[in-house]
C-alpha cells in the first residue's frame, strides 16, 4: 500500500496537475490537494503544498477526539492517509428536501459548538465537506484552514443551504433550539452587512483567478479571472470585476444584445459591476456527463447559439459546455468578455469539450444535417484538439464593441465604489462607463455546478484588451469559477 507515494499532485496554471502510476482511483480534487482511494477504510490526500499538509495535519491530530473527524492513520511530508467514508455528502443528501431535518439542525449545532470547544477559528463547513453515514451521523473533512482563518458564523454552510432554498428553514430551526447561537449570528450579519455595490474583488494576476474575501456573507456562486459572481435574488447574480475594463467590455455586450435568447436579463450595471440573470439550471458539460448519446436537439440549440453569434456580429465564435446552461427558457450562455476582441471563426473551446466527453463526431455529423456549409467550413482544415493548435487559430483583435441601442429598465450606478473607481459615463457618448462581470464553478458560475461552477467561474466572463495579452498567451483566460462554487 506504500505504492501510493509514487502519485505526484503540483500546482497547474489552472488545476492541480496529477501523475499516478498506481491503480488507486482518484475520489476527489480540491485547491490544495487530490484524494485517493486506498481500501473500503482509507484514503490518501496527497498535497501540492507540503505547508498546508501540515495545516491540515495539525488539525486533525487536534480533532482526534471529536467523533466527527476521520480518524488518522498514517502521514508524511506530502500526504495524509485518513479515514475514508462510503457516504453521500450532505449535500446529497438534502437535494430532494423542502426543509431540513431537524435531527440535521440539532447534529449541525452540536458539531459547531464542539469545533468551538477545540478552539478551532474557522467554525465552518460547505455541504460539500460533510459525510452522512449511517443514523444521519456526520463527518467533517477538509481542515486546512481550521487555525487559520476566521469564521465565528458558519458562512459557508449557510451560503450552501441558501443555495438549496433551506436556510431559512434551518435558522429558524437554530432560534428554536438554540436562540442565543441565533442572536449572535444575527448580530454579526447586521455589524457586518455590505452592500454588494461595494464587495471588493481584486485582480490576482499572472494568470491567477480574482480574490474574494472569504467573510464576505453574500452567497458566492463562482469566481475566475476576471470576477466573482454572488447571487444576490431568487432570480438575479451579480457579478463583479477586478478591472473596470473587463466590467465594460462584457456589459456593452450584454446591453446591446439583450435581444438574443442566450444572452442573460441584465438588470443593473455599475462601474464594477453588472446586475443579471441568475440561470437555474445545469450547466451543459454537467448535463452531458449523464447522456449516453448526444441528444440532437442539444446540437441544434448550440448550433443557435453560434450562428447567431456570427449574425450579431461575434467575432469569437465559441460556446463552451460550462459556459451555456440548460434552463426553462432554453439554453443561455455566459462569459463574454472577449466577443468583439478575439478572431476565432470555429467554436473550438465547445470542440475540446465535446471531444472530451465523446461527443464530437456525432455532433459534427449531426450540424452536417442540420447546417451543410457550416460543417463543410468547419472542416474544411483539421479540427485542433490540443491546447497549443487553438492558441494558434486564435488571434487577438482590437476592440471595437458593439453599439447599444436600447437601455430601457435597465439601472445604471455611476457612483463611485469602495474600490475607488471612475465614475462611469453612457455608453450612448462612446465614453467610459462600468463593467460587468458573469456567472462560474464551476467552476462558472462555476466548479461545483450548481452556480457555483456556472456563473462564476471558473465560469466568469471573459474580457480583452491589450493588457490581457499576455494571459491568453499562457492559457489563462479562455477557459473559466467561480467553487470552482
Amino acid at each position: 500500500m506504500e505504492d501510493f507515494k509514487l502519485i505526484n499532485v503540483t500546482k497547474g496554471p489552472k488545476t492541480l496537475l496529477i501523475d499516478n502510476p498506481t491503480n488507486y482511483p482518484l475520489i476527489g480534487m480540491g485547491a490544495q490537494g487530490a484524494v485517493f482511494k486506498l481500501s473500503e477504510e482509507r484514503c490518501v490526500k496527497i498535497y501540492s503544498n507540503t505547508l498546508q499538509a501540515q495545516m491540515e495535519l495539525e488539525a486533525l491530530q487536534a480533532g482526534q477526539n471529536l467523533e466527527f473527524f476521520p480518524r488518522l492513520y498514517d502521514y508524511g511530508k506530502n500526504y495524509i492517509v485518513m479515514e475514508y467514508f462510503n457516504a453521500p455528502t450532505l449535500k446529497e443528501y438534502l437535494r430532494n428536501c423542502t426543509y431540513i431535518p431537524e435531527s440535521i439542525t440539532k447534529k449541525l449545532l452540536n458539531t459547531l459548538s464542539e469545533m468551538r470547544k477545540a478552539q478551532f477559528t474557522m467554525v465552518d463547513a460547505p455541504l460539500r465537506h460533510i459525510f452522512v453515514l449511517e443514523n444521519e451521523e456526520l463527518k467533517l473533512i477538509d481542515h486546512v484552514n481550521a487555525f487559520k482563518r476566521v469564521h465565528p458564523v458558519p458562512l459557508k454552510l449557510l451560503r450552501d443551504l441558501n443555495m438549496m432554498l433551506l436556510k431559512e428553514s434551518f435558522l429558524s430551526q437554530v432560534k428554536k433550539f438554540e436562540p442565543d447561537t441565533y442572536e449572535t449570528w444575527q448580530r454579526y450579519f447586521d455589524e457586518n452587512k455590505i452592500d454588494y455595490r461595494n464587495i471588493p474583488v481584486f485582480s490576482g494576476g499572472n494568470g491567477e483567478g480574482v480574490k474574494v474575501d472569504s467573510a464576505i456573507s453574500q452567497t458566492l456562486i463562482g469566481a475566475g479571472h476576471q470576477g466573482a459572481v454572488f447571487r444576490i435574488a431568487e432570480d438575479q447574480c451579480v457579478k463583479i470585476y477586478g478591472k473596470p475594463e473587463h466590467c465594460e467590455m462584457e456589459r456593452t455586450i450584454l446591453l446591446a444584445n439583450q435581444d438574443l435568447s442566450f444572452i442573460p436579463k441584465v438588470y443593473e450595471i455599475g462601474v464594477n459591476y453588472v446586475v443579471m440573470e441568475y440561470l437555474s439550471g445545469p450547466d451543459l458539460n454537467t448535463y452531458l456527463k449523464k447522456q449516453i448519446t448526444l441528444p440532437p436537439t442539444v446540437t441544434k440549440l448550440l448550433l443557435d447559439i453560434l450562428t447567431s453569434q456570427k449574425q450579431a456580429g461575434f467575432k469569437q465564435i465559441d460556446a463552451p459546455l460550462r459556459h451555456v446552461f440548460v434552463t426553462n427558457s432554453g439554453f443561455k450562455m455566459v462569459d463574454h468578455v472577449y466577443s468583439f476582441s478575439r478572431l476565432q471563426e470555429r467554436p473550438l473551446e465547445l470542440f475540446q469539450n465535446l471531444h472530451e466527453r465523446g461527443f464530437l463526431d456525432a455532433f459534427l455529423e449531426q450540424v452536417m444535417l442540420l447546417d451543410p456549409a457550416t460543417h463543410a467550413e468547419w472542416t474544411k482544415t483539421p479540427i485542433p484538439l490540443t491546447e497549443e493548435e487553438v492558441q494558434m487559430e486564435i488571434k487577438d483583435i482590437p476592440t471595437v464593441l458593439p453599439v447599444i441601442k436600447n437601455q430601457k429598465n435597465i439601472k445604471v450606478n455611476k457612483q463611485k465604489n469602495a474600490k475607488g473607481h471612475e465614475k462611469g459615463r453612457d455608453h450612448k457618448n462612446g465614453k467610459d462607463h462600468g463593467k460587468y462581470n458573469g456567472h462560474k464553478k464551476d467552476k462558472g458560475y462555476g466548479k461545483e455546478r450548481d452556480h457555483k461552477k456556472g456563473h462564476g467561474s471558473d465560469k466568469d466572463h471573459r474580457q480583452s484588451s491589450k493588457k490581457d495579452n499576455k494571459d491568453k498567451k499562457k492559457g489563462n483566460d479562455r477557459k473559466k469559477g467561480s467553487d470552482k462554487k
